[in-house]
């Protein structure tokens, strides 16, 4: 057993104490009360689950294992000669909830490039696939091409003890995690590079390998993609894959198939798919207004023009977040930095002066901020990613680190199978006329 899981074992027997005595000796406490509004309109607001690697405060935006991202970005390992945090740093801190050593992150990063091997099969369930399918739709089938290397699968149909089911979702996350990136640079290339594939190159970290297997050996991409992989890992335990990851590992399931199901869900477009509906709203907008960079004014009335046709300003507004995204920000320092000449990012940069304002005078949003796919499709293009119905791919690969290192938590603390009460509208208007009485059963 390596130290790294040997340690999360001894962790996992602390939390686990530390849980059964909570529900042993406060378990009746009422955390919260549902109102009829929440059951209709996604449970917003109702503390309902438990994610250990993050916490997303509405005010305060994202932390994981306590740390916001500026702070990670300050202290988590970097590559030689880089300036943003390496992405197995970050796995390794919402795993165990502490910061890691840059031995502990040379570790993940060796062990991860040992683990990379992909079976033959999985290419060939993708190529048999029509070339037009979507990117999204490729990387789930080679996800569950895979499911055929579960060791959980595997031995859990010989008989094994519930007190080793954490050990076997330990070792199939890790080698799921060392996997995706080859398989999503095989889509990428199969799709848009003429099926011209690039080996990986072992000697590399986890998110300059994946840069270098997708074709951009230029170091700026290698450190945008270590960013990227960083503040996309996580976002609490409600948003849509991540709940999905962990509804689906509830009933067992492997990590294989439960995070295939949480991509599934990142692919809509109100998720995952939003950052590729920034950019077609951004040359929408540039092709109606005759090309170059638009003035304040225009991308003002073109906000309007949107809101007016009934449709939304992608990358804008937010179910928690009540300011702005600190991933939008981190992003847009990073192209302080790296490429403030860039007219696509000025362009960015002159919606987000703009649209907040549009949005509360209209009382379109009650947190009219940019989020994270405001800024990321910029950047990527500047590199010479302009596939953007990729991007999501690279948030799923991302979103693997939080949720798996989740998948890790549910099994060492034997969280039950996810079962919420859920009633009809018919039981609802009786509630409401005092004729039946809500139960906690």
């Amino acid at each position: 057993m390596s130290y790294i899981k040997e340690k999360f074992k001894v962790k996992a027997d602390e939390l686990s104490t530390e849980v059964k005595d909570l529900l042993k000796n406060h378990g009746s406490k009422v955390i919260g009360d549902v109102t009829i509004a929440q059951a209709y309109q996604g449970m917003r607001g109702i503390t309902g689950l438990v994610t250990e690697t993050s916490l997303l405060d509405a005010n305060e935006g994202i932390r994981f294992r306590g740390y916001s991202i500026p702070e990670l970005r300050d202290n988590l390992p970097k590559a030689v000669g880089g300036a943003e945090p390496l992405p197995e740093g970050l796995f390794y801190l919402m795993l165990m909830g502490e910061l890691p050593t840059e031995a502990d992150v040379q570790h993940l990063s060796s062990v991860w490039a040992r683990r990379s091997h992909v079976p033959n099969h999985v290419f060939d369930a993708i190529e048999a696939l029509p070339i037009t399918t979507h990117p999204m739709t490729m990387f789930n089938v080679g996800i569950m091409a895979l499911q055929t290397e579960s060791l959980f699968a595997k031995a859990y149909a010989e008989g094994i003890n519930k007190k080793d089911y954490w050990s076997y979702m330990y070792e199939d996350s890790m080698n799921l995690i060392a996997r995706l990136p080859r398989v999503a640079a095989y889509i990428y290339r199969r799709k848009y590079k003429n099926g011209q594939h690039i080996q990986p190159d072992g000697l590399l970290d986890w998110g300059s390998n994946f840069a270098h297997m997708l074709g951009y050996d230029d170091e700026g991409f290698k450190e945008l993609m270590r960013l990227y992989m960083t503040i996309h890992a996580d976002h609490e335990g409600g948003n849509v894959s991540a709940h999905t990851t962990h509804l689906v590992g509830s009933a067992l399931s492997d990590a294989y198939q439960s995070f295939a199901a949480g991509m599934n869900g990142l692919a809509g477009p109100l998720h995952g798919l939003a950052n590729q509906e920034v950019i077609r709203w951004i040359l929408a907008m540039q092709e109606e207004l005759g090309g170059g960079t638009p003035t304040k004014e225009q991308i003002e009335k073109y906000v309007r023009k949107t809101l007016a046709d009934g449709k939304v300003v992608p990358g804008y507004g937010h179910a928690v977040l009540r300011k702005t995204d600190p991933r939008f920000t981190a992003q847009m320092e990073f192209a302080k930095k790296h490429l403030p000449e860039d007219e696509l990012v000025k362009i960015v940069w002159m919606v987000y002066d703009v649209v907040p304002g549009v949005l509360t005078e209209l009382g379109k949003a009650k947190n009219p901020w940019p989020n994270v796919d405001a800024h990321s499709g910029a950047l990527l293009v500047h590199y010479g990613m302009v596939e953007y119905e990729f991007y999501t791919v690279l948030f799923g690969v991302s979103r693997a680190l939080g949720v798996l290192a989740s998948l890790c938590w549910d099994r060492a603390l034997g969280l039950s199978i996810e079962r919420p009460k859920s009633v009809t509208t018919e039981w609802m208007k009786n509630f409401v006329e005092g004729k039946v009485e809500a139960s906690a059963e």
